[in-house]
């Protein structure tokens, strides 16, 4: 039977090796042939713009390579699949694509509004009796998926956005005079990647010394006090705040930074607090100042990844097209912990309507009592998660990344 692949949302460090994973475990199989790649996620399957992923992955080294390339090789999109009642042309064109290639196994890697995809696709096919199986493969740097413990590109994001906090941490630390540094991190309602620089402590730092989450509420005053009591103990605070903390923004004048506009999701364009927060210290404190917004290069900063992250996401994507190869449709891999020391995790199966749209919030049982820090309880949970480096290959002192073919570009 012939496969095909896709990739959704934004890029991870760590979505090419579930690719990997799912490409390999295709060549592997006897029931398997043609192993497609759909361009620019469920797009690509409405369009019928497919290409053969053995033609451009032709040897070991082809597959080492991209396993270690960060982004999505195929592209990606933020398309949201409409219901079928509403627009029965485009399931029929995607189906048309996969009677077309004599496609059995479609397997998409993504996040929640990913398995949405997933839900619909495969809902419709068991409507009209097709054999064909959508088989969902979890991915998000913002860690936020139900059911599964961690999703794959989360421990990868995680390291970097630490290990650039370390050296946030250093910089900051050199002048006489007082200072607030802070650094504005990715996550849109959950804040799970903001409270990973807690880690840090587990090194023996003491910053960041503030960490505001999206899960609580926030308080313009209620900051100031807390910068102001920091201070008062710390030469240079630094500061780690999700881009997502819920400001007031009638009262706050959020709006003078953050554009409010959507996506197609209903996701509102966010990042813009840690300027904000930067001028409320300058004209609340007056001390020296400056934030620092991760933006983008919390996603693909490949050449500090997790070896656990990737090696994670290869496993998981050969496990997506084994659960398929089995009969099984409209599920999502997923991790679940069996324990943090020593560490280790299995990977199962879930409904994928039990993740479509939903969102997983980082615990509050593991947030400060003053909602500005984060208990030592989540160290153990993410230290497992950013073990391990991988060897990446080199080249005129830079890092080599696999090279989307011309036609896809």
């Amino acid at each position: 039977m012939n496969i095909a692949i896709a990739q959704s949302g934004g890029p991870t460090c760590a979505i090419n090796a579930s690719l990997i994973g799912a490409f390999k475990q295709g060549l592997l199989s006897e029931r398997t042939d043609a192993i497609f790649g759909s361009i620019n996620g469920i797009e690509g399957m409405i369009g019928d713009e497919l290409i053969n992923l053995k033609s451009i992955i032709r040897t070991n080294e082809d597959m080492e390579l991209l396993r270690q390339t960060p982004s999505t090789m195929l592209g990606s999109c933020r398309y949201k699949l409409p219901v079928f009642k509403d627009a029965p042309e485009v399931y029929e064109k995607i189906l048309h694509t996969l009677e077309v290639h004599q496609i059995k196994i479609f397997l998409y890697i993504g996040g929640n509004d990913s398995m949405d995809t997933v839900v619909k696709l495969s809902d419709y096919l068991e409507s009209i009796g097709s054999d064909i199986r959508v088989i969902g493969v979890p991915k998000t740097i913002d860690n936020d998926l139900p059911i599964t413990d961690h999703t794959p590109g989360f421990g990868s994001a995680a390291k970097y956005v630490v290990a650039t906090a370390q050296e946030i941490i250093r910089d900051s630390s050199v002048y006489s005079i007082p200072s607030v540094t802070i650094i504005e991190i990715m996550g849109r309602h959950s804040g799970w990647l903001a409270a990973s620089t807690c880690i840090l402590r587990a090194n023996g730092e003491e910053a960041p010394h503030l960490i505001y989450l999206p899960e609580t509420t926030f308080s313009a005053d209620r900051f100031i006090e807390d910068v102001r009591r920091e201070m008062a103990k710390h030469k240079a605070v630094v500061v780690a705040v999700s881009e997502g903390v819920a400001l007031n923004t009638e009262e706050n004048g959020i709006e003078d930074f953050q554009s409010g506009k959507e996506d197609v999701f209903g996701h509102k364009y966010l990042s813009g607090v840690g300027k904000y927060l930067e001028r409320l210290v300058s004209e609340k404190i007056g001390c020296k100042v400056r934030s620092i917004e991760l933006n983008v290069m919390q996603r693909c900063s490949s050449h500090i990844c997790s070896k656990t992250d990737i090696d994670e996401a290869e496993s998981i994507g050969r496990e997506a097209l084994r659960a398929a190869l089995d009969g099984h449709t409209g599920k999502m891999m997923y991790f679940r912990r069996v324990s943090d020391v020593p560490y280790a995790v299995t990977i199962e199966m879930t409904d994928a309507v039990n993740v479509a749209n939903l969102e997983k919030k980082f615990p509050v049982e593991w947030i400060s009592p003053e909602h500005d820090q984060v208990t030592d309880a989540a160290i153990s949970y993410f230290l497992p998660l950013i073990q391990g480096e991988v060897d990446i290959m080199m080249r005129n002192g830079m890092p080599v990344h696999f090279q989307r073919p011309l036609q896809m570009r």
